[in-house]
């Protein structure tokens, strides 16, 4: 046994923090034949990447392998690391001639591993030198899963050789040549590959505003965001700007050498940003220090470490739920609806789920998984799970575990993709190897690990899809026109809420052109948005925000204000973190930075005496239930002046009236050659004491783009394509959206605001749905009181659709079949986004407008308010006249998913300015009790909600 003594004292003497085994798996072969177990663990040391599992099976590797099998010893010992052999044993060393000083390279030269020479080479200052051996490790990983192909590992192994970017070429010729062989090489050179830069078309759209001509700057930007090989940009360019590429001409001097990267020579290059700001915001969510760490290095300095290497270490971590589930949110953001698989047919027809990955390549991907295990093994990141023949041990079962990982269906709490516990331990009970299995590896330990929890809203149940689902033939009650995504991978998918123009064919969505948030992301947000991104200095709390600019790069950004994510908020006794939410008596309540902020609720204790119920009313500050109303310089109509007086308003602050009701413009505040226009808002921001602008000037325009479709209605019940147009005709806006024949005579109604408005038509061009018809007259309902606020004499419509469970909006007096959500914000932080704007209001309809682009689902549309207590308020409403059950549990489902997105600051959501100052949310759902038959709505809501319908579809209202 002298030389598996070797190999034994050579592990235990070794010191590494970090183990790198390369073994060339053709060692593997020197075991012979009536030895499976012996080649079996031979294998897998050329997979392992974790030092305690490699140290574990080289212990135990006698036990499999005896002495007898002298040529496989000596192979495995001339490539372990300290080995005589280190030029097969350690790929660092074909690295160590990039390294700058002498000593650096001497010391990498004689070193058995990189920790070996991290005394002397520094990383800050030999970066050529880890990047190397960084590609190294990653493509000694990823090319021994080629196994004894020769072909496919020579192929695999030219992706990792050069220093420049991958060629698509070189990509392409791999999966050619490896899918069949080995999907987890494919897998893991696509990790690979998508953390290097390969450059995009859109990456050289700065130069077009070179051009001279603003023709060809226009064309310009147009080709390189529709066309994608080299070639049929040249000729798009050549034919548009109208002659040939001259070295001399400034769009030619820039376009042909955006290709290479900024140099002195260079200087108005701009430099790539080797970041991925989306993920970079996940990183704070870390627990532990080291995968905090990693999420830096790897989010601001790609190419120096692998998402693979990551997610070996911390993707099954159950202390990094947060981290792993943010960074998810960021690749696969959750989607609803799932259609067209051919494998996982049983995931087909369900619009009212959330999936992440409902694609053509997750379902090929589910296949190769399962022909991958029907090899007898499931290969982990950290272990591997040897099975039975699963083609007879429970195959569905096991076809549903692998499209149910590749698929990922979300659930609102954690939003993982993770199989339950109970049918995880069933399953590998039933279909576990136990001859093979390693000491400890029992199904409950393995489930404990990979599926730690049954919770329904947590996990995936089998069961649900081991039979097809029962909406098949429902499907059309609820699309999701963006989900495939239609658009170019620089496109972002946009609902299309506001119909075509007349005689043209009309898509369901808009491709929008995005920026990408940085170089290395994938991640896109829509032009012109403003995005809040953590700084390049990695500091914790230290954020910048950005503009989506026409390049289609992130641009004039400006720095925020740090705040101390390390500042707890004392409360009970007890300290709570930065981002923690908990109860304060009956107010859910965030700490930010040391800081708490609650909502702003009248609490009523259960101890209290009737006594003390008797007058409570419970608006603020115990104000009695009067409609007086008053509009406050924030232009929200408050139902008295002792509410607006508890909201903070002084008295100089509020004038009696609805805010609707005064006229913004009969001071004529504009200059002479402008228009005062009423524009009706909610502030949400108080800069120096100023009221909130009511009004806008408006010069008169010379000439507007008539193919801008965003149709409005002007007080003649005239249609016209944009705003621009309304302005230019010097007509008065009347509404938003299609002009209808039923909103050409005023017929008051009241919406949930406070506000009254002359026709459904203007309280919908509010985005403010409709509580009851005529004038508001009534303070409105607490929900959790049930006190006489002058609701009682209102008369409410009929729910839409027959055993709806509704919600009640706060300050309404009718309920309604929609999702809720009540969100607690941040003033200060809506302050700094203000100031960093040119001092220019964050509104709801700012909040309403960015939220809207989160509904996927046309059938289902948005609507909010401030409300009395200052939170946000907003409700996701069916838009069909009358709504099927599948209709409004979808509208539940779009608001629990941005409830679930709120509350985990989920990148995908918050790092849109002003929702970055979202602290918490509160969601209320409307459900059906029983089998639901529609009936007739009242007229006023009928009218609100086939109006909005038709807005969609661009058709006239009948008369």
């Amino acid at each position: 046994m002298y030389m598996c003594f070797e190999i034994i004292i050579l592990l235990l003497s070794c010191n590494f923090c970090v183990f790198v085994y390369t073994q060339d798996p053709s060692c593997c072969h020197h075991a012979a034949e009536h030895f499976p177990q012996c080649r079996e663990a031979c294998e897998q040391l050329a997979t392992i990447r974790s030092e305690s599992r490699l140290r574990h099976l080289l212990l135990r590797l006698p036990s499999y392998c005896p002495e007898t099998l002298s040529e496989l010893w000596i192979c495995i010992n001339n490539t372990l690391p300290g080995a005589s052999k280190k030029s097969d044993g350690w790929v660092g060393l074909g690295c160590c001639e990039l390294a700058i000083s002498t000593e650096c390279r001497r010391d990498c030269k004689q070193a058995s591993s990189k920790n070996d020479i991290t005394k002397v080479c520094k990383k800050d200052t030999e970066k050529p030198l880890y990047s190397c051996i960084t590609k190294n490790e990653m493509g000694s990983v990823c090319c021994s899963y080629a196994g004894r192909h020769t072909t496919c590992r020579e192929f695999c192994q030219a992706i990792f050789r050069t220093d420049s970017s991958p060629s698509v070429s070189q990509i392409n010729t791999v999966k050619e040549y490896c899918q069949s062989i080995s999907p987890p090489l494919i897998s893991c050179v696509a990790n690979y590959t998508k953390s290097y830069p390969i450059r995009s078309p859109i990456d050289s759209l700065y130069c077009c505003d070179r051009a001279e001509e603003a023709h060809c700057q226009t064309a310009c930007k147009r080709i390189l965001r529709t066309m994608t090989t080299e070639q049929e940009i040249m000729d798009g360019l050549i034919k548009e700007c109208g002659r040939q590429p001259l070295p001399q001409d400034p769009l030619w001097q820039c376009f042909l050498g955006s290709t290479h990267t900024p140099t002195k020579k260079n200087p108005e290059s701009p430099p790539i940003a080797k970041m991925d700001c989306a993920k970079l915001h996940c990183c704070s969510k870390a627990n532990t220090s080291h995968c905090r760490n990693m999420c830096l290095e790897i989010s601001t300095n790609w190419g120096t470490q692998t998402w693979q290497e990551f997610d070996q270490l911390c993707e099954y971590s159950p202390v990094e739920m947060d981290l792993i589930t943010c960074l998810a949110d960021v690749r696969e953001p959750c989607q609803l609806g799932c259609k067209d698989l051919t494998y996982c047919t049983n995931f087909n027809n369900r619009p009212t789920e959330l999936f992440r990955s409902c694609n053509v390549q997750s379902d090929q991907g589910a296949m190769n998984d399962f022909k991958l295990w029907s090899n007898g093994t499931i290969k982990m990141p950290f272990m591997n799970i040897p099975v039975l023949d699963i083609s007879k041990c429970q195959p569905e079962m096991w076809k549903a575990v692998a499209c149910a990982l590749q698929i990922k269906p979300c659930y609102s709490k954690s939003r993982g993709s993770v199989i339950c516990r109970s049918d995880c331990v069933d399953i590998l009970t039933q279909c576990g190897d136990r001859k093979r299995s390693l000491d400890g590896q029992t199904p409950e330990r393995i489930c404990d690990l990979l599926s730690p929890t049954d919770d329904p809203e947590r996990c995936i149940p089998l069961k649900t899809y081991l039979t097809p689902s029962p909406f098949a033939n429902l499907i059309e009650e609820v699309i999701h026109p963006c989900n495939p995504n239609p658009c170019p991978s620089n496109h972002l998918c946009e609902v299309n809420r506001k119909g075509c123009h007349p005689g043209q064919d009309c898509l369901p969505y808009f491709c929008v052109p995005g920026c990408k948030l940085g170089e290395a992301s994938e991640f896109l947000v829509p032009m012109d948005a403003r995005i809040q991104v953590p700084t390049r200095n990695r500091q914790m709390g230290c954020y910048e925000v950005c503009t989506c600019g026409q390049s289609g790069r992130l641009e004039n950004c400006a720095e925020m204000p740090c705040f101390d994510t390390t500042k707890t908020c004392l409360f009970g006794g007890q300290r709570k973190s930065h981002g923690m939410s908990f109860q304060v008596d009956c107010n859910p309540c965030s700490c930010f930075a040391g800081e708490t902020i609650c909502f702003s609720r009248q609490c009523l204790g259960s101890d209290s005496s009737d006594e003390d119920r008797r007058p409570f009313t419970g608006l603020p500050c115990g104000c009695a239930d009067q409609f007086v109303p008053v509009c406050a310089h924030n232009g929200r109509t408050y139902p008295s002046a002792c509410v607006a007086r508890c909201a903070g308003f002084r008295d100089n602050q509020l004038v009696f009236g609805s805010c609707r009701s005064i006229d913004p413009c009969s001071l004529n505040p504009c200059q002479r050659n402008q228009r005062c226009i009423p524009k009706p808002q909610v502030c949400l921001t108080d800069l120096l004491d100023t009221p909130c602008p009511l009004y806008e000037c408006v010069t008169r325009p010379s000439v507007c783009d008539q193919n801008q479709l965003d149709p409005v209605c002007d007080t003649d019940n005239m249609e016209h394509a944009n705003l621009c147009m309304l302005y230019l005709r010097s007509k008065t806006l009347a509404y938003m959206g299609h002009c209808q024949d039923a909103c050409k005579k005023p017929r008051q109604v009241c919406g949930h605001n406070g506000e009254t408005y002359s026709t459904v038509c203007e309280a919908f061009s509010d985005r403010v749905a409709v509580d009851y018809q005529g004038c508001c007259h009534a303070v409105g309902t607490i929900p959790e009181f049930t006190s006489d606020s002058g609701c009682n004499a209102v008369p409410c419509p009929p729910l839409s659709t027959e055993g709806c469970n509704p919600v009640t909006p706060p300050g309404a007096c009718c309920p309604v079949c929609a999702g809720m959500l009540q969100i607690l914000w941040n003033k200060a932080q809506m302050n700094i986004f203000a100031k960093l704007n040119r001092n220019q209001p964050v509104t709801v309809h700012d909040i309403l407008k960015i939220l809207r682009l989160h509904i996927s689902v046309p059938q289902c549309d948005i609507f909010g308010y401030l409300s009395i207590n200052s939170e946000i308020i907003i409700l996701i409403v069916p838009v069909d006249q009358q709504p099927t059950p599948l209709q409004i549990e979808a509208c539940s489902k779009e608001a629990e998913n941005i409830d679930s997105l709120i509350n985990s600051g989920s990148p995908t959501l918050v790092s849109h300015v002003p929702l970055s100052a979202f602290l918490n949310s509160e969601v209320k759902l409307s459900t059906i009790s029983s089998a639901a038959t529609t009936t007739p709505l009242s007229f006023s809501l009928c009218l609100f909600l086939f109006c909005l319908l038709l807005s969609l579809t661009g058709t006239p209202f009948p008369s």
